[in-house]
């Protein structure tokens, strides 16, 4: 079903979670919807001019509408407590170890995306707005001992396949949101915050980052690429950044 519902590829572990509990949530609309067509149909025709020329303000003495409400409220409330919030709650609360992920620095501007990686030390060096040039976008300090290796990329963001990564969103402006389809991964990135988000591919090829939150003028154009890889081609592409430093 996720096909008639025009579903982006499944490209990470817990898509298919959650296609599962959005196809679960169109079945109920589609039922409800059917439902509540034939019940509207009936009350059309079992109240017709015709068939009742004198008003009656006793009404309907049965309760199976009541009954039918209750049944529709207990559903729902099975989706939520039963689906959504453990779906949701599990993306929040388990969070991988840095240690087996892929860790990287989001930070969003108008109307760009800048991924930041610690070297081969894994540790990252310090920012600080007040270092930001326009060759420095993100505040990156150089003289910081674990700045000096790290990897800065803008609008683009390489990870490696089968492998948790960890995200820890920030925004230098205004709010903005991640979003990235084939991950079924959407995190808003609140100023003054740095909010952690993960996800682990597990289909490689290139996937487009847009910004789900009106951020300006050019929101439009705030794009960006999560290219998944295997682990050597991302191992390649950290080498080949860290020559470019040197």
């Amino acid at each position: 079903m996720g096909n008639w519902l025009g579903l982006p590829v499944q490209a990470s572990a817990h898509a298919g979670e959650i296609d599962s509990m959005i196809i679960m949530i169109h079945y109920l609309m589609f039922i409800l919807f059917i439902g509540w067509g034939i019940f509207f149909v009936w009350i059309l025709i079992r109240f017709r001019a015709s068939a009742n020329p004198k008003a009656d303000y006793t009404g309907v003495t049965s309760h199976t509408s009541s009954y039918l409400e209750i049944a529709v409220a207990v559903i729902e409330a099975v989706l939520l407590i039963g689906f959504a919030i453990p779906a949701w709650a599990n993306r929040i609360n388990e969070f991988p170890p840095e240690s087996e992920s892929t860790v990287v620095h989001m930070i969003a501007r108008q109307f760009e995306w800048h991924a930041h990686y610690a070297g081969p030390d894994g540790r990252f060096g310090r920012r600080d707005l007040s270092l930001i040039t326009p060759t420095n976008v993100v505040g990156l300090d150089r003289d910081d001992p674990n700045g000096v290796d790290d990897i800065v990329s803008i609008n683009r963001m390489n990870v490696p396949v089968d492998k948790p990564v960890l995200i820890y969103l920030s925004t230098q402006d205004v709010i903005h949101s991640l979003g990235i389809a084939e991950m079924r991964v959407k995190q808003d990135a609140i100023p003054g915050m740095e909010i952690p988000v993960w996800f682990e591919p597990t289909r490689q090829g290139d996937y487009q980052i847009n910004c789900s939150q009106l951020c300006g003028l050019g929101h439009y154009r705030m794009k960006a690429e999560v290219s998944v890889q295997t682990q050597a081609e991302f191992d390649g592409w950290i080498a080949e950044e860290l020559a470019f430093l040197q």
